[in-house]
């Protein structure tokens, strides 16, 4: 069975929009949090699911 991790990032947010791409000590959130994904051992594969070309790119 493979397993793939998936990362909801959503541009607009009520409380806090633009929150994927705040930095934190120089990275973005997203960034961040796809580099902790990646050291689990059990996905296979990684995806970001998002509805906004800002955080795609």
């Amino acid at each position: 069975m493979k397993v793939a991790a998936i990362i909801p990032a959503r541009y607009g947010s009520s409380r806090f929009p633009g929150k994927p791409l705040a930095e934190i000590a120089g990275k973005t959130m997203i960034a961040r949090v796809y580099e902790q994904v990646e050291k689990a051992r059990l996905p296979e594969l990684t995806l970001v699911a998002t509805d906004d070309e800002r955080i795609a790119a």
